[in-house]
């Protein structure tokens, strides 16, 4: 899957961004600590929305900036909301050490990848940054103070001396340290790669020496231990707290389908899977006997089970979804091995070259805002499948999919 950052076509986005983000609020991820949230608590990193400028540059709402803990004399006049024009700081900076926070993951899994954002921290980006990890249980974890409401506030003596003994500076080292480029429009997403296949559970962002981040995303594969689960046991193998992975897709505009294997229900349309509007639309629509809208063409994404299973029950959910969602939508399903999904990655998934897609879900129509429920009497086929694709006509917003199955050993080996 190729993307480019925009307006910088000649740069390709590394492959592990079609991953799930282990660390998002959105899936449970949250800060234990922080060595300073002066401008704006550390929680800002893990939120789901892109960040924003359009509220004057509120640094307090849409970044985080790590300050010198116990090292920061603040001279301040005028605005403390970082308004532009509003503010006048006087920094006396000592630099002694680095900030640094321990973030726990919302579900554990294997990292392969992490993108810093740095967007609106121009001149006062974080310059360096590092990343370990560690896999904890909670009988590691110290007890910590609720973090609340942090800004303006560095750890106390207490914390720091709590979480002296999680030895995080002792942590396995994912990424070495590394420059971050400034917050502009084509530089501010910054990529750094993860080779380690071990399970985490924690990670420690470290900056050096400070500065601001405005979001840390960390990508991976929920590993689970399916030598627990027994044939009988009934679940949702797509989703992204089992093992489901989104690795192909045709359009993405305001959200990811990566999105839709997430857990719970959608807090809002950019939690769910958008596409942009299709443009080859006739200038008169028409819909056939079923009152389904007939078109050219169609949207899809591509997702590898966390299992091979046999489908029994579908979900598909437009909440959210009033006025862009899809006219109807049908899942196909296959059996591809490795190689095969990375030959299909790289050849962009070229359907005309790989026609082993068999109808589960034939084309239906859906609702706005809508939960749609599909049983074993409405599915086409119940053989062990490995990926799925779901199409949906012509374009618009599905903000969940569930896709109830039976875990199943492959009687063999797709070719």
């Amino acid at each position: 899957m190729t993307a480019y950052l925009k307006g910088e076509k000649t740069q390709v986005l590394p492959d592990f961004l079609h991953l799930n983000d282990l660390a998002c609020e959105a899936v449970g991820g949250k800060v234990l600590f922080a060595t300073d949230d002066f401008f704006a608590p550390a929680e800002n990193l893990l939120k789901w929305p892109v960040p924003d400028a359009s509220e004057g540059m509120n640094r307090t709402r849409n970044k985080v900036q790590f300050l010198k803990q116990m090292n920061l004399l603040i001279m301040a006049s005028g605005s403390m909301d970082g308004r532009q024009g509003g503010k006048e700081f006087q920094f006396v900076l000592c630099l002694s050490g680095h900030d640094w926070c321990i973030i726990q993951l919302g579900v554990p899994g294997i990292i392969h990848g992490f993108e810093v954002n740095t967007s609106f921290f121009a001149e006062n980006c974080a310059p360096r940054i590092s990343i370990q990890a560690a896999s904890l249980t909670p009988v590691d974890l110290p007890e910590f103070w609720p973090r609340g409401d942090r800004i303006g506030t560095a750890a106390s003596a207490e914390e720091f001396k709590a979480v002296k003994k999680m030895k995080s500076d002792e942590w396995t080292l994912l990424v070495p340290m590394k420059q971050l480029k400034p917050g502009y429009l084509d530089t501010s997403h910054n990529y750094f790669s993860a080779s380690s296949k071990q399970k985490w559970t924690h990670i420690r962002v470290n900056i050096y020496p400070d500065g601001g981040i405005a979001r840390l995303k960390v990508y991976g594969v929920v590993q689970k231990n399916w030598s627990a689960s027994g044939p009988n046991d009934l679940d949702d193998l797509v989703a992204m707290e089992n093992g489901g992975i989104c690795v192909g897709f045709s359009s993405a505009q305001l959200g990811h389908p990566r999105n839709i294997l997430g857990l719970g229900r959608a807090t809002s349309m950019e939690d769910g899977w958008e596409t942009a509007r299709r443009l080859d639309r006739p200038p008169v629509l028409k819909a056939d006997d079923k009152g389904i809208i007939l078109m050219p063409g169609s949207e899809w994404a591509v997702f590898r089970m966390a299992h091979p299973c046999v489908i029994t029950h579908i979900e598909i959910d437009t909440y959210h979804f009033k006025g862009n969602f899809p006219d109807a939508c049908k899942l196909e399903a296959c059996v591809l091995n490795t190689q095969e999904e990375k030959d299909c990655i790289t050849q962009k998934w070229n359907f005309k070259q790989h026609p082993k897609w068999n109808l589960v879900l034939s084309v239906t129509k859906l609702k706005p805002n809508k939960r749609h429920f599909f049983d074993g009497t409405t599915l086409q086929m119940q053989d062990v499948i490995t990926h799925v694709r779901l199409t949906i006509v012509p374009d618009g917003g599905v903000s969940r999919m569930r896709l109830w199955s039976f875990p199943r050993a492959l009687s063999y080996t797709s070719k």
